[in-house]
This record gives C-alpha cells, sequence and structure tokens, in this order.
C-alpha cells in the first residue's frame, strides 16, 4: 500500500495496481483482497491504492506506473448505494471505511477512479470491475439521477470491464498482457465488456440477431405473404436458359442438427436497442431488460451489443462457475484475515461485522427482482468442500484476534443452499428459467439439504468451537423440503432470533418479487417454533418486508400492517425499494412494464410508486405502532375509506388522536417522556416488546437491501 512496503519487498514497480473504495481488509470477503492474493499467487506484484483522494491525479501516482494495467473497483458496494438512502439522503456511516467515515468515496467511484488512473498515467491499461461495473456494463436506469445512463465503459473511458465473479479472466487476461499481447485484441475472454467499431464482429462466420425479432416489443409488424409476388409484370416470372444448379440434399441426425444448432448460436450476437433508443423508451428499456436477464445462463448466454453513438458496447456471454476445487483454491490463499496495519485500531464496521464468518458459497439461484446478486454473481451456486470450510474455521479460531468460539454466520447470499443444483447438467445449461424457485420450486433442483447438515455437524464438534450460529437469510421454501435441516439449524445454529424474508404478505407485490406466498412462510413457521420447543429454546423468527415495491398498492401495505399488527410483530427499521442498476424491478419502477413477461405497449401496467409521500406512507405502514406515523396514516385510512380502522382497541391500527409530545418539535427518534409514553399506552395500540433486537448491515453481493432491524414478541 505504500512506496515504503515496496522498497521493504524489494520491488522497483508493481505489475498491477488495484485501485478501491472500500477500507483495505486482508480477507476473502473483500473482493480487493481476494483479487490482490489471487494474483499474487500467480507470480505478480500487486499494489494497491485504498480510497485515494479523487480531487486530483496525485493519490493515483503514490505507488507508480503499473507495468500491465490499473485494477478499479468502487468497492464491495456500489458507490451510490453505498453513500445514499432509498431517499436519497447521504448516509451517516460508511461501513467499509475506517471509523464509518462516509466522505472517503466519491459518486460512481468507478468512474471517477478510472478517468483519475488514466490521468495519472495516459499509455497504462484501465481495467474496472466488481459490483458497480457489473451493474452497469449496458444501458440502465439510474435511480439518483432519474434518467436511463450509459454503459460504464464508455464514460469511465476503461479498456475492459469484467463482470461477474471474475477470477478466472481476470487470470487469463493479466498471463496475456505480461506475454505482450495489446489489451485491445483480447476479445474472447467469457465475462468480459469493451466497446469496439460498430458492426465489429469476432470473426467472418458470426451472425446478428435483433432482439426485437424474437421478443418483439410494442406493435409487431404483419409477416410478408411468402406466396405473394414481389412484382406483377409476367416478365418477373421468366427464367433464364442457364440450367438451374443442383443442391445436395443432406440428412442429419438428431444430434448433428443439434450440435450444428449449438455451433451457430454460439456465433451469434444478440443486439439490443441502442441506448439513444432505451433512454427515451420505456418500453424497449424493459425489453432490453428481459433480453439480459433471459441471456445470463452461462450454458446458452449469446454475446450482446448494444449501440452508444457511433461505437457499441460487445459483451461476452458470462463466466462460467468455478468448480468446486477452484473455489477452494480462491478461498484457502494466504490472507492475513485482517485490516491493513496503516488504520491502526480504527474500527472497521464491515470487518467488524464479518470478522468471525465463513462464507460457504456463491450465486442465488432464487431470482428475486430486486436483488444484484443473480446479475454479478449467477443463479448456479458454486460452494466450497468441506475441508476447506473446516480450515477456515480453525484458522479463524486460531488467528483471529478476539475470537471467543462463535462463529458468527456459516453461510453466503443465501444460508441454505449449499450444494443445491439441477440434477441434469444437460438441463441445466440449456434452461432459461429466471428462477429455479418461483413460481414453484423446479422438479429438476436437488433440494437435498443432507450435506449442509454434515457441514453443521462437524463444523460444530471443531475443538474450541461453541457456538456456530447461521445468519445469512433463509430461503424457506426450499427449507421445508428438509425438516432435518430445519431441527438441525433450530436446534444448534439460531441465537435466538432467525432472519427471514417474506417481503410481503400480497400476492400482486410478491408476483412481481418472484418471491413464494405466505404458506410456506407458515409451514416454516410451524416447524421452527415445534423444533424450539423440543429444543427447550425459546426462539423467534425477524421477517423482512419492502415498502413501496413495484406492484405494491396502497391497499397491499394497508394489509401487511394489519398482517403485522395480528402477528405481534412490530419493525423497528424498514427498507423502502431502491431501484438499483440492472435489476428486473428496476426496469419495472422505471418502464412501469412487466419484463417477467414478453413487453409491449398495452401489456401488463406495473403499479408504480414513485412520489416521496406515497413511499413514506408505505413506509409508514410497515411502522404502524410508531406515534410519529399516526398522523400520516389517519389521513391514508380516511382517504382509503377504512376509518373502521382508526381508534383506541386493539382491532384498530391507530388511535384516534396523536399525544401533543408527537410531531411537536420532537427530534427525529427522540423518545417520549415516561408520563407522554403512558398516554400513549392507554391511548394507542398495545405496546409490543422484544426479548432483544437484530440489525443486519448492508452485504455487499445484497447491494439491494439494507440496515433492518426488527422487534419480534407475542402479548
Amino acid at each position: 500500500m505504500s512506496r515504503a512496503e515496496m522498497d521493504a519487498l524489494g520491488w522497483d514497480s508493481c505489475d498491477v495496481i488495484l485501485i478501491t473504495g472500500d477500507a483495505y481488509i486482508d480477507h476473502p470477503s473483500f473482493g480487493m483482497a481476494l483479487i490482490g492474493r489471487l494474483l499474487e499467487k500467480q507470480g505478480f506484484r500487486v499494489g494497491i491504492i485504498s480510497q485515494p483522494d479523487w480531487h486530483s491525479a496525485d493519490a493515483f501516482r503514490a505507488l507508480g506506473r503499473p507495468n500491465l494495467y490499473f485494477g478499479v473497483t468502487a468497492g464491495n458496494m456500489d458507490s451510490m448505494i453505498n453513500r445514499y438512502t432509498s431517499d436519497r439522503k447521504i448516509r451517516s456511516e460508511d461501513a467499509y471505511t475506517a471509523n464509518g467515515d462516509p466522505d472517503k468515496r466519491p459518486d460512481r467511484a468507478v468512474t471517477v477512479y478510472a478517468q483519475r488512473a488514466r490521468e495519472a498515467f495516459p499509455d497504462v491499461n484501465v481495467v474496472i470491475g466488481s459490483i458497480e461495473a457489473s451493474l452497469r456494463r449496458i444501458a440502465h436506469y439510474d435511480y439518483w439521477s432519474d434518467k436511463v445512463r450509459r454503459s460504464v465503459l464508455p464514460d469511465s473511458k476503461a479498456d475492459i470491464l469484467l463482470y461477474g465473479n471474475a477470477e478466472r479472466a481476470l487470470v487469463e487476461l493479466t498471463h496475456r498482457l505480461a506475454a505482450g499481447e495489446p489489451i485491445r485484441s483480447i476479445r474472447d475472454l467469457r465475462g468480459t465488456a469493451f466497446m469496439v467499431p460498430s458492426g465489429w464482429k469476432p470473426a467472418p462466420d458470426w451472425s446478428e440477431a435483433n432482439s426485437t425479432r424474437y421478443d418483439t416489443p410494442g406493435r409487431i409488424e404483419p409477416h410478408a405473404d411468402p406466396y405473394e409476388m414481389k412484382s406483377k409484370e409476367p416478365s418477373s416470372c421468366a427464367t433464364t436458359d442457364a440450367a438451374p444448379q443442383e443442391k445436395p440434399v443432406l440428412i442429419l441426425s438428431r444430434e448433428e442438427r443439434q450440435a450444428a444448432l449449438r455451433e451457430q448460436r454460439s456465433k451469434t450476437v444478440v443486439r439490443l436497442p441502442a441506448y439513444e433508443a432505451v433512454k427515451d423508451d420505456p418500453v424497449l428499456y424493459a425489453h432490453t431488460s428481459r433480453i439480459l436477464h433471459l441471456e445470463s445462463n452461462p450454458g446458452n448466454a449469446r454475446a450482446l451489443v448494444q449501440a452508444h453513438g457511433e461505437r457499441d458496447v460487445w459483451l461476452n456471454p458470462p463466466p462460467l462457475p468455478l468448480a468446486m476445487d477452484e473455489m477452494d483454491g480462491v478461498y484457502d490463499l494466504t490472507y492475513a484475515r485482517a485490516p491493513h496495519p496503516a488504520y491502526g485500531k480504527a474500527r472497521i464496521p464491515a470487518w467488524e461485522m464479518i470478522r468471525f464468518s465463513v462464507n460457504i458459497m456463491r450465486g442465488c439461484f432464487g431470482g428475486c427482482t430486486f436483488c444484484s446478486i443473480t446479475e454479478h454473481e449467477g443463479r448456479i451456486i458454486q460452494s466450497r468442500s468441506e475441508p476447506s470450510i473446516l480450515r477456515e474455521i480453525e484458522l479463524i479460531r486460531d488467528k483471529t484476534k478476539g475470537f471467543t468460539g462463535t462463529i458468527s454466520d456459516l453461510g453466503g447470499p443465501t444460508a441454505n443452499m449449499y450444494r443445491l443444483a439441477c440434477k441434469d447438467k444437460k438441463i441445466e445449461e440449456s434452461c432459461r428459467r429466471l428462477s429455479c424457485v418461483y413460481p414453484t420450486i423446479c422438479s429438476n433442483l436437488n433440494t437435498d439439504h443432507s450435506k449442509l447438515v454434515q457441514l453443521y455437524r462437524k463444523a460444530r464438534a471443531i475443538p474450541g468451537i461453541k457456538k456456530i450460529l447461521v445468519s445469512s437469510g433463509l430461503r424457506y421454501d426450499l427449507a421445508v423440503r428438509s425438516p432435518e435441516y430445519v431441527k438441525e439449524l433450530v436446534t444448534h445454529h439460531v441465537g435466538g432470533l432467525l432472519k427471514i424474508a417474506p417481503e410481503h404478505s400480497e400476492e400482486g407485490p410478491l408476483t412481481k418479487m418472484m418471491k413464494p406466498g405466505m404458506g410456506s412462510y407458515y409451514a416454516f413457521k410451524e416447524m421452527f417454533e415445534r423444533y424450539s420447543k423440543e429444543a427447550g429454546k425459546e426462539q423467534y423468527l425477524i421477517p423482512y418486508f419492502i415498502a413501496a415495491h413495484p406492484g405494491t398498492t396502497d391497499e397491499d401495505m394497508l394489509k401487511l400492517a394489519l398482517w403485522l399488527k395480528q402477528n405481534n410483530f412490530q419493525l423497528d427499521q424498514v427498507q423502502t425499494f431502491l431501484p438499483t442498476p440492472m435489476a428486473m424491478a428496476t426496469a419495472m419502477y422505471h418502464s412501469r412494464k412487466n419484463p417477467l413477461h414478453k413487453i409491449s405497449a398495452d401489456s401488463e401496467a406495473v403499479e408504480t410508486v414513485r412520489t416521496g409521500k406515497i413511499r413514506r406512507l408505505h413506509k409508514a405502514f410497515l411502522r404502524y405502532h410508531d406515534p410519529e406515523n399516526w398522523p400520516m396514516l389517519r389521513e391514508a385510512l380516511q382517504r382509503m375509506g377504512r376509518s373502521d380502522l382508526i381508534g383506541n382497541s386493539d382491532r384498530h391500527l391507530v388511535p384516534r388522536y396523536t399525544p401533543p409530545a408527537v410531531g411537536m418539535g420532537n427530534r427525529p427518534g427522540q423518545r417520549l417522556a415516561p408520563k407522554e409514553l403512558q398516554h400513549v399506552k392507554k391511548s394507542g395500540p398495545p405496546p409490543l416488546q422484544a426479548p432483544r433486537s437484530v440489525k443486519a448491515k448492508p452485504a455487499g453481493t445484497r447491494a439491494a437491501k439494507f440496515a433492518v432491524s426488527a422487534k419480534a414478541g407475542r402479548k
């Protein structure tokens, strides 16, 4: 990280210099450390410039000129999501910065850092990647400016973009550059995107398919009649004296035909509507989003191309998932498992959250439309082996300061998808479903949790390990398929509270989220409570809910509020839908169309909450118990014709009036004085106390979710 460290290592220069918007923490949960150690293992000298001052190019010259390239990333989170709330307000803390300082990275950090790196050394290659670049690889709706922006490639002036889990592409790219190959000639790596001249193709035998021909948006033009003569003149039917040229008829077997089609498909690029078209046409934007997601399975995805002015953004097919031994190789590298010493004793919130946790897998086949995991990590689960995971637990026990015997999480993007996959590789490679579990769990999906149960048991048996918790989100519709797993989880791995994510109670929003109905929730709840009772433990489910998601009406939020009250849930902090770049729910938000189905100008319209007032109302429904929200809720209930829910008994949602202390000069979040609080207790909804509260910090792989804490209790 410094010239002094280079001197101590005897380096006169770095081969690769990585620039990141995060504090440098040498741990495999942080992308910059993972990439740095991977390249180091390949024999390259890697420097890291962490959170440089972007106001000039000076900080980007700190380690000198890299021999091969600058690798630029915003960090573990998209910089805009990291800096702003769903209300477009600046966050008070940056979890990935020393002492939580919120001012250590710029907006749209990838673009800013890449431009400064180019300014520092104009002739050096610039490679961009990680989640911010992944989510902006094509024209995308930008919530913060409320417009469709160009791909990050032309704005950043980068030479190449690596999207998704890019270890394999990065290693090959670096070796080829080291061998002297120009970066502008490296055009065959999966999981890469780059700018090319209009109409460019990798080879003459490539063909181009227009996306609007096989998933037609808007008006459909009638096909030409093949029997209609183009000319009515008799001479047009005349033949020449030359004998017709005979062509042999080839009879191919089914296997040969399929192989030929696969070969043709692998050399076909799908042209998406141009940036200039989608920025002004919401229907075309929704269509583009649909095509992008349909072409996301590495087994059958085609290359994509999108015009930006006189040049094209070319996207090669997504990267192939890492095999288990490759995953082990990445996570078994030699990490210091601590922040860089330069930070001293500074507190880094994200490090405090994950220092005693273990990531066991990548990816998610849930396909939730609001989540960014699919666009970045893909739908195919990539799992580590049992020995690799157990070795990491032992490393935490032996090397991580402050360890007291409790592993805080053994999970990943979804805790119980470890080693779950399609039963047939050929079916997996040909599948074009957007989710393996919606609208129902696919019959080809292996839902056997036995390997995960076995992992839990072996992890608990490691000497010095007192407790292993599962804190990652849980897919409960999968869990109920395995009662043995639920029993194991509830008996040994729940620390009193377990997070699950119904997201909503009503069918309308759930269909737009691609989430299961409440039937699965009730089935899991029954099992959870039964096994908790058998274990002699008092434990609670902590549900997550989203306010103002596309497809949600005021009536939907009212029904959810009534459900929360009926089930005695009082949510402390709640999340309002935030449209992240490239997510399908974001396409719904921007276009008011549903890209889960074919798009046309007169296709299904999606109810979309866009005004701040209605977004605040939907959030208020989730916090119906908060006196600050009662005036707004009373007004809404009267407008909706539901004044019957205003009153002072248990059957009412909000009381008839608000205590004088509420809404009269109180600071946001200020507690009521004891006497005033007693008045609220007598006149308002019955207070529901929780045994404790739990707070979940933002996770880099789930950028559409935010810090949420919830309180659950019973009368």
